[in-house]
C-alpha cells in the first residue's frame, strides 16, 4: 500500500503514467522501443539502436515517397538523439526527470555552501597571484571528485529503486541527487581552469 506522499508510476513502452495524470510521453525510449526505466541494460541499448538504425537509414528510402524519405531522416536524427541521451546514466535521468515536468534547480546546496565560500577565497586569491593555493586547490579538486564519484553510484542506486517502485518521491531524490552533481561538477571545472597552465 503506498503512502499518502508518493505516487505510483505505471508505464507502457514510452510512455509513463502517474494515476489521475496524463501520460507522460517519452519519445527517447518509445524510438528504441524501450519501456520508460532509469537503470537501462547498455548492451540491449546497443543493439536496440543498431536494429532500429538499419531499419530507418535513408539509404534505405532511396526509392521511396519523398514523405518516407524525409521521415527515415527525422527517424535516424531522433535515434542518434535518444542513443546518446540514454547510454549515459546522467543525462539518461535528467531527460527522465525533464519529461516528468522536473526541472533542476541552480541554488547552492546547503551543506556545500562553507566548501564553495573557501574554494571562492581561494580561487581569488590565486588570480590575484598567490601561488600558495594551489595545493589548497588541488585537494579541494580531488575531494569534490570524489564526491562526484560517490553521487554516481548512489544515482545508480536510486535507479534501481524507482524501477522497483516508482514514485514521484524518489524522483525527487534523483533530482536532489543531479543538483548536487551538477553543482560539484561546475566546482570541479572551476579549479581545472584555474590550475591549468596559462599558455
Amino acid at each position: 500500500m503506498q503512502s499518502g506522499g508518493e505516487q505510483p508510476i505505471s508505464a507502457e513502452a514510452g510512455v509513463a503514467m502517474t494515476p489521475g495524470a496524463a501520460p507522460v510521453a517519452m519519445p527517447f525510449y518509445d524510438a528504441l522501443e524501450l519501456q520508460p526505466h532509469l537503470s537501462v541494460d547498455a548492451a540491449d541499448l546497443q543493439q536496440r539502436f543498431y536494429a532500429r538504425s538499419r531499419q530507418w537509414h535513408p539509404d534505405r528510402y532511396t526509392r521511396a515517397s519523398a514523405e518516407d524519405q524525409q521521415k527515415s531522416l527525422d527517424m535516424t536524427a531522433l535515434l542518434n538523439d535518444a542513443f546518446r541521451t540514454l547510454r549515459d546514466p546522467i543525462t539518461r535521468a535528467e531527460y527522465f526527470l525533464k519529461q516528468h515536468q522536473i526541472e533542476l534547480g541552480k541554488e547552492v546546496p546547503p551543506e556545500l555552501l562553507e566548501e564553495v565560500f573557501e574554494l571562492n577565497m581561494a580561487l581569488d586569491e590565486l588570480r590575484g597571484g598567490d601561488e600558495s593555493v594551489r595545493s589548497q586547490l588541488t585537494e579541494a579538486g580531488t575531494r569534490f571528485t570524489g564526491m562526484r564519484q560517490e553521487l554516481d553510484v548512489f544515482l545508480n542506486a536510486l535507479a534501481v529503486k524507482y524501477d522497483d517502485h516508482p514514485t514521484q518521491a524518489v524522483l525527487e531524490e534523483v533530482r536532489a541527487a543531479l543538483n548536487r552533481r551538477r553543482y560539484i561538477s561546475n566546482l570541479i571545472h572551476s579549479v581545472e581552469a584555474e590550475l591549468k597552465p596559462k599558455a
